[in-house]
């Protein structure tokens, strides 16, 4: 596959290094704040297993069941990863 050759000029270099360099501030701020909620999201989590194991889900209208303990995955040893 060939590619169509393209000159920048200096100008649209310069903007092209500074949205780089804003979107990398943008995405770090993101992710320290998704740092910052890892202990509160490890209690959701284990707040919801704890309560599907004791109050169940629903699996049709009004009928629910319990989650037996074994059912319920293994934490991963790697860190929680989330998508933006």
């Amino acid at each position: 596959m060939k590619f169509i050759a393209h000159k920048r000029s200096r100008a649209i270099q310069a903007w092209l290094k500074q949205e780089i360099a804003e979107q990398k501030k943008r995405y770090n701020k993101i992710v320290g704040e998704q740092e910052a909620l890892t202990p509160k999201r490890d209690k959701w989590i284990a707040d919801f297993l704890y309560r599907i194991q004791t109050r169940g889900v629903h699996v049709h209208y009004n009928q629910m069941r319990k989650v037996a303990p074994e059912e319920i995955p293994v934490k991963p040893k790697r860190k929680f990863k989330v998508v933006f």
